[in-house]
């Protein structure tokens, strides 16, 4: 049974050693999975699990071997694995991916051994010493766990089109608890400090750091639960035209949503396909895999609002980085516990109100590299906080995570917010 790798590696540990530990913790969440269930590919967004390996081997290939002088290990994985760097050159069609049928598992792992044996020559040669090729290795890690929390909300997906909906791991069914009522905190709001700055790894959409006005709000003390879902969907909101944006109301009839993704009514009730099986839904656990558009019109139906991203990350700053990511081993979204502002880090990625845009004077990096975030700043909206299969170490509060407002198969949830005392109250 697969173990989690423990990723969050101390800053004395070398460079090799955490390449090493992120690149086995890949192959530990695969391992699990057959080579049949590695080559599917259930919808566009999804990308087959065979890829995901092969492809974040292609970016240390490129950007770090070819790049000084290396030869490829077949020229045409550049094709087929290549993801969007439009500069870098031809690619393979995305939502293709699913018939590479070669090079097969064994291939894809023999290939990644390569690579990583090459790397580990580079790392310790003078070249490795340089600030530039340091630089390029982390932002390498870093998109590596990004594609580990890929890869699971994919097979996710991929489990699900199966009339059995197997589990990724099969796990008893969770007791249920009962879950403290949602309290609000007052935030007094003023002139913030916005998005990264000093030492430390990070995206290049996460900086520079800059000066944000936040006025006066609260925030809700712990996320939206399932039960209060549950009363939303009893109360009508998926009905109601006046809770929607326009887009939001004409995507759930055309796609005739009433629930979030993954339920499923039966005589028994609600259930839901889970990466450790069906379960049925436990009214005490954070709503997980809803759209922009339901985040949306569920805090309306409330009587509060989304968050901005500046609001949350003013108050994820005061917080340690601490939740329930992939080294808890849950594989989904846990109850609330304890007091104070509460599952900021961690369980669901949580939907804001603000548009994916450029911080003041952002300047994408040079070279194909740039193309990384910069190109993707249009209809999309950002969510913050990571979620339960976001790697341990991996997590910032000035981390910005982007999806189309449609989008739902990642584990997405939603926390409330409002402008005050008399701004409060709702359908709830």
């Amino acid at each position: 049974m697969w173990a989690p790798v423990t990723t969050a590696a101390p800053i004395t540990t070398s460079l090799a050693d955490r390449y090493q530990a992120i690149r086995d913790q890949t192959e530990a969440l695969a391992s699990v999975l057959s080579p049949e269930d590695q080559v599917v590919q259930s919808m566009p967004d999804v990308s087959p699990t065979k890829w995901h390996r092969a492809h974040i081997t292609w970016f240390f290939e490129t950007f770090l071997l070819v790049a000084n002088g290396a030869k490829p290990v077949e020229e045409y994985y550049g094709y087929l694995f290549n993801s969007y760097y439009e500069s870098v050159g031809e690619r393979h069609a995305r939502a293709d991916r699913g018939l590479i049928t070669r090079p097969n598992n064994t291939e894809v792992a023999d290939y990644r051994r390569r690579v990583d044996a090459a790397m580990h020559t580079l790392m310790s040669s003078d070249l490795g010493a340089e600030p530039e090729t340091i630089a390029l290795i982390e932002l390498g890690l870093h998109h590596e766990q990004q594609h580990q929390e890929l890869l699971l909300m994919d097979i996710k997906h991929v489990l699900s089109c199966n009339p059995f909906a197997p589990a990724y791991i099969e796990r008893a069914t969770p007791t249920h608890a009962a879950v403290p009522e949602l309290g609000w905190l007052d935030r007094e709001g003023g002139i913030v400090g916005i998005g990264h700055a000093g030492e430390g790894f990070h995206f290049d959409n996460e900086g520079p750091r800059h000066r944000a006005l936040v006025s006066p709000h609260r925030l809700a003390d712990r996320l939206v639960t399932n039960g209060e879902w549950l009363q939303f969907m009893a109360a009508g909101g998926y009905a109601d035209p006046a809770l929607w944006l326009s887009s939001g109301w004409h995507t759930i009839n055309a796609e005739g949503w009433d629930s979030p993704m993954y339920w499923q009514r039966s005589d028994d009730g609600w259930a839901a396909h889970t990466l450790v099986g069906t379960h049925p839904i436990d009214p005490s656990e954070p709503v997980v895999h809803v759209s922009y558009f339901e985040a949306d019109a569920f805090a309306r139906w409330a009587g509060a609002r989304l968050p901005t991203e500046f609001e949350w990350e003013s108050a994820a700053a005061e917080l340690g980085v601490d939740g329930n990511f992939l080294g808890a081993d849950s594989l989904h979204p846990t109850r609330a516990a304890g007091q104070g502002l509460r599952q900021m880090f961690g369980d669901v990625w949580e939907w804001t109100s603000s548009a994916y845009g450029p911080y003041p004077g952002f300047t994408p990096a040079a070279g194909a590299v740039g193309e990384y975030n910069g190109k993707f700043m249009i209809d999309q909206q950002v969510l913050r906080g990571g979620c339960c299969v976001t790697p341990d170490g991996h997590m910032r509060a000035t981390y910005r995570n982007f999806f189309p407002t449609q989008s739902r198969w990642m584990f997405s949830g939603v926390r409330l917010a409002d402008n005050g005392p008399a701004e409060s109250g709702g359908g709830q």
